[in-house]
C-alpha cells in the first residue's frame, strides 16, 4: 500500500490555489506520461499548456476530470484532495462515490463537442443540473437560457446539435459545461475540429468568459496566438514535466529553455 502521509489532508489558508498538483505521476506500463509534476493554479487564473504531441497536456486534464487514475502523488481541487479521500487521518485512494461527489466542481468541453444527440440545445444544458444537481426544471431552464444567451445561441435554444454548425455545438457544449457551476473549467484543444472561418466564434466566447467570470481555467491549445492574448500564464510540457513557464508576453518572447525555442520556432507562424 502507497504511504501518502507526506502530502496534507487538505490544503488550507486563504490564498490556497483552486488546483494543486504535488507530485503526481502517470504512466502506462514503462510509458511515463507525467513524471514527478508539480502545478499549482491560482482562483480566477487562466492557464494555457502548450507543447509537442505526447508531452502529457491532455493527461492533465483527463486526471483532472478523473477519467484517468494517477499512480502516485496527490492532485487537489479547492483544498480538498481530488484524487484520495480521507480515513482515519490519512489519505487513502478515493472511492467511486467520493468522486463523483468532487467531480461536480470541475467542467470540461473537449474538441469533439459530445452533446446528446437526441435533445435539443436547450435540453443539454439542463440535462446536468437536473439529472446530477437535482435543482428544479424551472431553474435549470433559466439557468441553461441565461447561459445560451451568453454564448450567443438563445436563438438555437430549440434545435438539435445536427443542425448546428461545429462552432455553435462547440458553444452549446461551454454553456452546457458552465450550467453545472463548476469551480474550474477544462479546454481541450476546443476549436481543433472546427473549421478557420469558426474558430474565431469559439475563442470569442472563451474570452467573455475570461473577462465576465471569476473561474479557474486551464486549457490545452496547438493555437499559440489565442494562447497568448487570453492567458495569465502558459506552461510549456516536455516529457512528462514543465519545461518552462511564465506570462505569455515572457514565455513568447524571450523563452529561456532550448526546447522551448524550438517548439515556438517550429510553430512561429501560428504565433
Amino acid at each position: 500500500m502507497q504511504d501518502f502521509s507526506k502530502f496534507p489532508l487538505e490544503i488550507k489558508g486563504k490564498n490556497r490555489p483552486m488546483v494543486s498538483f504535488k507530485k503526481v505521476r502517470k504512466a502506462y506500463g514503462e510509458l511515463v506520461v507525467l513524471d514527478n509534476l508539480d502545478l499549482d493554479v491560482a482562483a480566477g487564473e487562466m492557464v494555457s499548456i502548450i507543447g509537442p504531441s505526447g508531452s502529457g497536456k491532455t493527461t492533465v486534464l483527463r486526471m483532472l476530470m478523473t477519467l484517468e487514475k494517477i499512480n502516485d502523488g496527490v492532485i487537489y481541487v479547492d483544498g480538498q484532495p481530488l484524487t484520495h479521500m480521507p480515513k482515519d487521518d490519512k489519505l487513502v485512494w478515493a472511492n467511486q462515490r467520493y468522486l463523483r461527489t468532487r467531480r461536480a466542481d470541475i467542467g470540461m468541453c473537449f474538441q469533439h463537442f459530445n452533446l446528446f444527440p437526441h435533445m435539443t440545445a436547450l435540453e443539454n444544458c439542463m440535462e446536468g443540473p437536473v439529472q446530477v444537481l437535482r435543482i428544479s426544471k424551472q431553474d435549470a431552464r433559466a439557468r441553461s437560457e441565461e447561459l445560451l444567451e451568453m454564448v450567443g445561441m438563445i436563438d438555437k435554444k430549440d434545435e438539435h446539435p445536427s443542425r448546428l454548425s461545429g462552432g455553435q455545438q462547440q458553444r452549446v457544449a461551454i454553456a452546457r459545461a458552465l450550467a453545472m457551476r463548476p469551480k474550474v473549467m477544462l479546454f481541450d484543444e476546443v476549436t481543433s475540429a472546427l473549421d478557420p472561418e469558426v474558430i474565431g466564434e469559439v475563442t470569442h466566447v472563451i474570452r467573455k468568459l475570461v473577462a465576465a467570470h471569476n473561474l479557474t481555467m486551464l486549457m490545452v491549445t496547438h493555437q499559440m496566438g489565442f494562447a497568448r492574448d487570453i492567458s495569465d500564464r502558459v506552461c510549456f510540457f516536455y516529457g512528462g514535466q514543465i519545461e518552462e513557464q511564465g506570462p505569455p508576453a515572457e514565455l513568447f518572447g524571450n523563452p529561456k529553455k532550448t526546447r522551448t525555442q524550438q517548439f515556438l520556432s517550429a510553430v512561429r507562424e501560428a504565433i
